[in-house]
C-alpha cells in the first residue's frame, strides 16, 4: 500500500492492520553511459513495492538522495552527508513509532548508504526497542549471484552499474536502460582504496564497474527474486513474533 495516497482519518486503522512500514533509500549519481542517475531510486522503489505486495506493508515516498562521496565529481551526482541521512532516517523512525509501526525496513538500493542506515538503526534500537528496524542490501543474494555472473567483481564489496547492477534495472526498471549504450569497463581497484579515501575518478572514468554488456533480465530476475524471499521471511517472522506478544 503506498501510505502517500492514504488520508488521516482512515491510516491510524490501517497501520493496527499493518504494522510493517517500507522506506526507498536511493541516490542520485552517475551510472555510466546506459543507466539513468536515478538508477538506485528505480531500484529501491520498484523492490519495495514488490516486497510491500508480499508483505502486505505500506511503501513509504522514496529518500532519494543518499551518501555519494565516492562518485560527488562525477556529472549529475548528488551527495548528502552520513550525518544528515542518519538524522533524517531516526527522525522517520521516530515518527512511525508514535503512528504506531512496529517494524521500519530501509531498503536500500545504493551501497554507500550503509553506514548511515546501520547507525539510524542502531540509534532507534537504543531510544525504541519496541520497533524493529531492518537495513536491506539485497540479502541473501550471494549464491544467486555467484550461479549467474559470467565475470569477476572488480572489487570485493563494489558493484556498480555493471553486469548485476544491470541485470537488477533490466528486471525491475527496463524501461529506463539502454543496452546500446552498456559498456565493458572493469577497473583495477588496489587494496590502498580499501585503506584511505579514494575518489573513484581514481580509478574509473565511465563510474562502472565491470562488464553491463553481460547483463540480462533473466539474471536480474533469478537474483531479485532470491533477495525478495529472504526479506519476505523476514518481515513475516517479525510479525509473527509481534502478534504473539500481543496475544499474550
Amino acid at each position: 500500500m503506498n501510505f502517500q495516497e492514504e488520508n488521516a482519518f482512515e491510516i491510524a486503522a490501517k497501520i493496527e492492520q499493518r504494522p510493517c512500514a517500507i522506506l526507498p533509500i536511493g541516490a542520485v549519481e552517475a551510472h555510466g553511459p546506459h543507466l539513468p542517475l536515478g538508477t538506485d531510486n528505480f531500484l529501491a522503489e520498484r523492490l519495495a513495492r514488490r516486497l510491500a505486495e508480499r508483505t502486505d506493508s505500506f511503501v513509504l515516498p522514496t529518500l532519494p538522495y543518499g551518501q555519494v562521496w565516492s562518485l560527488q565529481n562525477f556529472p549529475g551526482s548528488i551527495n548528502v552527508s552520513n550525518e544528515a541521512l542518519i538524522q533524517m532516517l531516526y527522525d522517520i523512525g521516530e515518527s512511525l513509532v508514535r503512528q504506531g509501526f512496529r517494524i521500519f525496513v530501509m531498503l536500500n538500493g545504493h551501497l554507500g548508504n550503509a553506514p548511515a542506515l546501520k547507525d539510524a538503526a542502531r540509534l532507534l534500537y537504543r531510544d525504541y526497542p519496541e520497533l524493529k528496524v531492518y537495513y536491506f542490501f539485497y540479502p541473501g543474494s550471494k549464491e544467486a549471484i555467484e550461479k549467474v555472473r559470467e565475470t569477476p567483481s572488480s572489487h570485493a564489496s563494489y558493484f556498480h552499474a555493471c553486469e548485476l547492477e544491470t541485470s537488477y534495472m533490466l528486471y525491475l526498471a527496463g524501461e529506463y536502460v539502454d543496452m546500446t549504450k552498456a559498456i565493458n569497463d572493469i577497473p583495477t581497484i588496489d587494496l590502498e582504496a580499501d585503506c584511505t579515501p579514494t575518489p573513484w575518478e581514481e580509478f574509473t572514468s565511465t563510474a562502472v564497474l565491470g562488464n553491463a554488456t553481460l547483463a540480462t533480465k533473466e539474471k536480474g530476475e533469478q537474483i531479485i527474486e532470491t533477495t525478495l524471499r529472504t526479506m519476505t521471511t523476514m518481515i513475516e517472522n517479525a510479525k509473527k513474533r509481534i502478534l504473539s506478544g500481543k496475544e499474550q
